[in-house]
């Protein structure tokens, strides 16, 4: 018997949890610590994997892509996430350095969104960002051949058991296509949501004099 997509959808509920409140009055003047507090207050909550985020990038004729992806870092430098250069995205951010970020927090009914050009971090600094994962991240990383067509799953298990093995005996293996990349945010919105549909989204916006907040319409 076949499932009834859009009665399944229909009898789906968003936010049956208690949501906690937000006053934009009190966000800081940078979107950094508010991040972080907001992070943290989602790992508290119990949200499941608050560290991963949609990362949408276009191609070289201006067509969009999405992906899941890790949170690597946030600092004043910028949102950080990994990936090879020769993957699909790699490839896109060579083409078009501009990227954004999205993090949903359901436990909370909340959203960051981040957006802005992207820059490669050094060599140096993206091998330290591997190599300080876990060995399954740099055996992921050592199969390589990201976004390519692959064989059979078998060729698969083959490749990634070598990989394993290599990352076991080599914990510093280089990885030379491994880039770590941060965007360095124009934008950045927080979004609480509410039961009653009343959401508070809180934007700050880069200008030459530092960060201009501003409320928008849900």
């Amino acid at each position: 018997m076949g499932t009834d997509l859009h009665e399944l959808l229909r009898s789906l509920r968003v936010w049956d949890v208690a949501l906690p409140s937000f006053d934009p009055t009190t966000a800081p003047a940078d979107p950094l610590p508010l991040f972080t507090a907001w992070f943290a207050e989602a790992v508290a909550a119990g949200q499941t994997e608050p560290h991963t985020m949609s990362l949408a990038t276009s191609d070289e004729e201006g067509r969009p892509d999405v992906r899941t992806v890790m949170l690597h870092g946030a600092d004043a430098d910028g949102w950080a996430f990994a990936t090879h250069a020769t993957s699909r995205k790699g490839r896109q951010l060579a083409a078009r350095p501009y990227a954004a970020l999205g993090f949903y927090w359901p436990a909370q009914g909340r959203q960051v969104r981040v957006r802005g050009p992207v820059t490669l971090a050094p060599s140096e600094e993206s091998a330290a960002d591997l190599h300080a994962r876990s060995t399954g991240a740099l055996a992921a990383a050592l199969t390589g051949r990201q976004s390519q067509v692959l064989g059979s799953l078998e060729e698969l298990a083959r490749e990634s058991e070598a990989a394993w093995q290599r990352a076991g005996r080599e914990p510093d293996a280089p990885v030379p296509t491994w880039t770590l990349y941060r965007i360095r945010p124009d934008e950045v919105e927080f979004f609480q949501g509410d039961a009653r549909r009343q959401h508070v989204r809180l934007n700050y916006r880069r200008t030459e004099e530092g960060w201009a907040k501003e409320l928008l319409w849900p």
